[in-house]
């Protein structure tokens, strides 16, 4: 089994909801696991990470209010509601056995990425 696996995403309304799933294939307890997007044409940004060990999160403005990273156990979701056309992305669940830097990973520390799962938001 691949170390993460992603599922979910897909084609919803502006303003619809989506959640996002992020199975681990080993324990979290001790791991920073962050969310990224890539929008057509732009860079990969980082806009969530949550803490393995107290379960705390912490999120870029540009979603925050909108995004909930929750964990259950070795799988990590991402709730998002009110979504916006800019949503639209490719997302990508990864870990780091350090821990977060704000919203994001630290700089060099991440050990496995998820494929992606493509969210797409438009009527």
């Amino acid at each position: 089994q691949a170390p993460l696996v992603q599922s979910g995403g897909g084609l919803v309304q502006p303003g619809g909801s989506l959640r996002l799933s992020c199975e681990a294939s080993f324990t979290l307890d001790h791991h920073a696991i962050g969310w990224f997007r890539q929008a057509p044409g732009k860079e990969r940004e980082a806009f969530s990470c949550l803490s393995g060990s107290n379960y705390s999160a912490d999120y870029a403005d540009s979603v925050k209010g909108r995004f909930t990273t929750t964990r259950v156990k070795n799988t990590v979701y991402l709730q998002m509601n009110s979504l916006r056309s800019e949503d639209t992305a490719t997302y990508y669940c990864a870990t780091s056995p350090y821990w977060c830097s704000g919203y994001g990973l630290p700089a060099g520390g991440t050990d496995y990425w998820g494929k992606g799962t493509l969210v797409t938001v438009s009527s």
